[in-house]
């Protein structure tokens, strides 16, 4: 198979960005050209909440020299992404019809989590290294200009994922309004970046052990990209670092900009994010960094070359997103004996039912994850525990699933009642404007339908919390999906339960489930 060439844009809050890539039948991604231009997006959006039209003509005329570059290396294909300045704009989708009707290019607006996910993809292309590194207690560490990502890892799983919001513009930008000497600044940011991680650390390292941390985005890159012989600097000790720390932190601006050649705007974020690593070094009492050296485009392109099965990933990322899954579980104490089984129940269901309800793997993964956590709700409130897991999804960043598949798994969560009695024409009507990569409006409605249906289903086959359907078959035969078990015992309140929540799956697949009990031998 012949190469392909791939361009990846990124409409970032500092910088706009292009990478051309080859990627190769040999597993292998090369950038062979790339293209950056500073732009002030983050500043603007941050501080008024709108992007000005000045702002869309400066990103016009820069994509619009990214256009005639791919044209001159004959992409196949591309994607442009846009990621949080883009997004908490009010005018965003105003400004991308500008940029599609005076560019061509259609930029798509990505979620926190799609984002950090990219850039995870970035790193695990890098295999061999990746695997290694994150065997043992690690944290990847993204500082980026609107907020932070802590990604912990530990024997080889991703363990939790977490958004801060210490964003160097956005820790700039209080600055600004913040009354301070020169000599004063770095223990003000330090306090602000302090304040922020005690909080997480409350939450996410009570006793997890972190070695190494994994350092990525364009801020780490402008700290150690000359520190080698003027070479990135890969590898990174606490002692490396901290005096890197002291000699930035006694720099005037222009120093910095002398120092590292930047320009006063990027020489302005050094300080703010050298802070931040610091403070993270000293909460998780990492001994080193490893800087893997890639950017968002790496990871679009990465993601890109995956989707296109031109290349194949040694880390299962499903599993992460699993593993996750799983600890959220633990933290809001849904984690039962019960949750086990009906997970079970639920992907046995979708399994005999393949044939029948059409969906696939990812589907499969969405209604693994909604059973895993679907009683989390009730950490907050028994009497209206639906409402809560909905509300708790949509608050909650799972890193590689996007906003609607988040909101997909929050609406099954919602609908996974006891006296639910809506039809699919009612759960329509209520959930407006959901729609996107799964289709229009009534598409996602009907998945949301069909996972719903299943877990519902699962959920009834262990309504008592006795696990007595745990060795049960199942079979779709005569248009009926069969459950036999040879369970001796008392199986009232579970036949009871099977029985209301029949009606609800037969409506949705057309098929009636049936609970047949064989007497054992």
């Amino acid at each position: 198979m012949a190469s392909h060439l791939f361009a990846a844009i990124d409409v970032g809050s500092f910088e706009l960005e292009l990478g051309i890539y080859e990627i190769s039948n040999k597993n292998k991604i090369k950038r062979v050209d790339h293209a950056r231009h500073v732009i002030a997006l983050g500043r603007e959006t941050y501080n008024t909440g709108m992007i000005s039209y000045g702002m869309v003509e400066e990103i016009c005329d820069v994509l619009s020299g990214f256009v005639r570059i791919m044209k001159s290396y004959k992409v196949s294909d591309y994607r442009a992404y846009a990621t949080s300045a883009m997004r908490e704009a009010r005018n965003s989708q105003i400004v991308l019809d500008q940029i599609r009707v005076r560019t061509g290019i259609e930029v798509r607006i990505i979620s926190n989590s799609e984002l950090r996910f990219l850039s995870y993809k970035a790193i695990a292309a890098k295999d061999e290294e990746f695997d290694k590194n994150i065997q043992k207690g690690t944290a990847i560490v993204d500082v980026g200009f609107g907020s932070m990502q802590i990604s912990l890892f530990d024997e080889g799983l991703l363990v939790s994922t977490a958004n801060v919001p210490l964003g160097v513009l956005r820790i700039l930008g209080e600055l600004d309004l913040v009354n301070t000497t020169v000599d004063r600044t770095a223990d003000v940011i330090g306090e602000m970046v302090t304040n922020e991680l005690n909080q997480y650390k409350k939450i996410y390292l009570e006793e997890r052990r972190i070695k190494n941390l994994i350092a990525i985005g364009d801020n780490i890159l402008y700290l150690f990209r000359h520190a080698d012989q003027g070479k990135l600097l890969t590898r990174v000790t606490k002692l490396q670092f901290d005096e890197m720390y002291n000699r930035i932190s006694r720099m005037n601006l222009s120093q910095l900009e002398d120092e590292f050649g930047l320009n006063s705007e990027a020489a302005r974020m050094l300080l703010p994010s050298a802070i931040i690593y610091k403070k993270v070094m000293e909460m998780t009492g990492a001994e080193q960094i490893w800087i893997p050296g890639i950017r968002l485009c790496d990871g679009i392109a990465a993601e890109y070359a995956a989707d296109n099965k031109l290349i194949k990933f040694k880390h299962n990322f499903d599993e992460d997103i699993i593993s996750t899954s799983r600890n959220m579980a633990v933290r809001y104490r849904c984690k039962s004996a019960h949750s086990e089984q009906v997970e079970i129940h639920a992907l046995k269901i979708f399994d005999t039912m393949k044939r029948y309800h059409g969906m696939g793997g990812r589907e499969r993964l969405l209604l693994q994850i909604a059973v895993i956590v679907h009683a989390c709700g009730k950490f907050i409130s028994v009497r209206n525990a639906n409402e809560c897991s909905y509300n708790i999804i949509m608050s909650t960043e799972i890193i590689g699933l996007s906003h609607l598949e988040r909101e997909i798994i929050a609406n099954v969560l919602r609908y996974n009642v006891r006296d639910f009695d809506y039809n699919l024409v009612q759960m329509e009507a209520n959930l407006d404007n959901i729609s996107g990569s799964y289709g229009s409006h009534k598409d996602v409605t009907i998945l949301i339908a069909k996972l719903t249906a299943i877990l519902r289903l699962a959920d009834s086959m262990d309504h008592a919390h006795r696990q007595t359907l745990k060795d049960c078959k199942m079979e779709v035969k005569d248009g009926k999906l069969v459950v036999k078990t040879t369970y001796p015992g008392d199986m009232t309140l579970d036949t009871l339960s099977f029985e209301q929540k029949a009606s609800f799956f037969e409506e949705i697949f057309g098929i009636r489930p049936v609970l047949k009990r064989k007497r054992s031998v």
